[in-house]
């Protein structure tokens, strides 16, 4: 004979007035209608102000902390804003700074973490199953989707502020304050090789240096044949071997003639390169690099402490990065490695071609307009890649580097080597900023800019430099 368990003891009623005053914290569980109501304001006060739904209807420690950390970020984040706005130096000084980024990315990494917390919490006090059959479904696949908009941002930006980490920290790799500008001028080595196969024999395929005015960021790009031959030294160990002017091999081992793009082959494999530089990898460069400084320098007349490397082989991947880059083409150029033999049409080699006018172009498009010369010269191919120059500075704004950070970051990390101090990023991030508002001039030390070929008078570039970089103030006429 079964006996009878004894009856549950019911759960103490809440006082009507606990109820009609708090009906968050006191609600009535046997109205489904006004669990449902109480559930969709706790989802949703849980994402306009997280700790919010705790403070009122659970655990008030837990919800004065996630109140704490949202109004401590709120602070943060409005300070920021203020901060880029009024002082932007500043700004740029603490977002680029290895310590800050990595402080900034632990907040907002634990500030996800917690909006989690708290989103888990808040279903908890909803109590689905005391709502609506059809809210229970609503609530909790709101719930979901605001966490993912709202945790999702604050861990995506604490991506961002990884990545950004740890991009700087692989570009730019140099310590030590930032020099002082040259006659008002940041000038910079712009080299750019193809780092595929064969790299031992790898020579810079684009020279340019570029001149920004420390004060205004406005930007003046040289271009330097890559065949300029016998040109001059500047102050160092390669003037003291070629005190006339570089000579160049006729051994193809160590580069073919004179040019200055057989300079890092030379330096680095015939020579012992770390002798004549014994300090430029400690530095961040290379002999090779050092001494294409030193010719860059003996040619325009100017100093030139930094440079930055662009390996062409994944050039076009920071093209695709950007999004693309607009270039107006004069004349129809094609793709392709060239003619197995001379005379062999370009039609009968060429794996494509871009037509003349204005395109979008891609990466891969866009390295083959940098690369082509056997329709045209060298000289038509420098035209070309500071064109292609100018319009990836006019690309990198700052709307599109926050749109594909992700994407430029990486690029830019796998592309790019350089010896400019860690220091100077703030300088240099304000001068971009400045210098896109400012117009881009170029100098082409060749035969149409009226230097010969075969025979430059470097006297006249550097005369050439110094007119450019600082043009006569022009004076007022006297009243007639």
């Amino acid at each position: 004979m079964s006996v009878a368990s004894p009856p549950r003891p019911a759960a103490p009623a809440i006082p009507r007035q606990l109820v009609e005053e708090r009906p968050l914290r006191h609600p009535d569980a046997r109205s489904p209608e006004m669990m449902t109501r109480r559930g969709w304001w706790l989802v949703v006060m849980n994402f306009l102000l997280p700790g919010s739904a705790q403070v009122l209807a659970g655990n008030r420690r837990l919800g004065r902390f996630g109140l704490g950390a949202t109004l401590a970020m709120w602070v943060l984040v409005i300070l920021a804003a203020l901060t880029a706005m009024l002082w932007q130096t500043v700004f740029i000084t603490i977002v680029t700074n290895w310590f800050a980024l990595t402080a900034v990315q632990i907040l907002l990494a634990g500030y996800a973490v917690l909006w989690v917390v708290l989103t888990i919490d808040t279903l908890r006090l909803v109590r689905l199953v005391r709502t609506g059959p059809i809210a229970r479904f609503g609530i909790a696949l709101l719930a979901v989707v605001l966490l993912v908009i709202s945790g999702g941002a604050a861990a995506y930006a604490a991506m961002v502020a990884g990545t950004a980490r740890d991009t700087l920290g692989a570009i730019f790799g140099a310590s030590g304050p930032p020099v002082e500008p040259s006659d008002g001028y940041y000038n910079i080595l712009l080299l750019g090789a193809d780092s595929g196969e064969g790299r031992d024999s790898m020579r810079f395929d684009s020279i340019s240096v570029v001149s920004v005015n420390a004060t205004t960021g406005a930007t003046t790009i040289t271009g330097i044949p890559r065949d300029m031959p016998h040109f001059p030294f500047s102050e160092g160990p390669m003037l003291e071997r070629y005190p006339d002017g570089h000579q160049g091999h006729a051994d193809a081992t160590c580069g073919w003639g004179s040019g200055i793009n057989q300079l890092r082959t030379e330096v680095e494999v015939c020579q012992d390169g770390d002798l004549l530089y014994p300090d430029a990898r400690a530095q961040g460069s290379s002999p090779g690099v050092e001494a294409t400084k030193d010719a860059a320098e003996g040619i325009l007349g100017i100093e030139i402490p930094y440079y930055v490397f662009i390996d062409m082989h994944g050039f076009a991947s920071l093209i695709d990065a950007l999004g693309g880059v607009d270039i107006t083409v004069e004349e129809r150029l094609p793709k392709g490695g060239g003619p197995s033999y001379d005379g062999q049409p370009a039609e009968d080699w060429a794996i494509g071609w871009i037509e003349p006018g204005a395109q979008h172009m891609d990466g891969d498009t866009a390295q083959w307009y940098a690369r082509s010369r056997y329709t045209t010269d060298d000289f038509d191919r420098m035209k070309r890649q500071r064109q292609l120059q100018q319009a990836i500075l006019a690309q990198f704004t700052p709307q599109t580097v926050l749109t594909r950070f992700q994407d430029v970051a990486t690029a830019g990390a796998d592309i790019v080597e350089t010896d400019l101090p860690t220091s100077f990023i703030p300088f240099l991030a304000d001068l971009a900023i400045k210098a896109q508002e400012e117009p881009v001039s170029t100098i082409e030390l060749t035969p149409e800019g009226g230097i010969e070929e075969d025979d430059p008078d470097y006297a006249f570039i550097h005369e050439l430099v110094r007119a450019t970089l600082h043009p006569p103030t022009p004076t007022a006429e006297p009243a007639g």
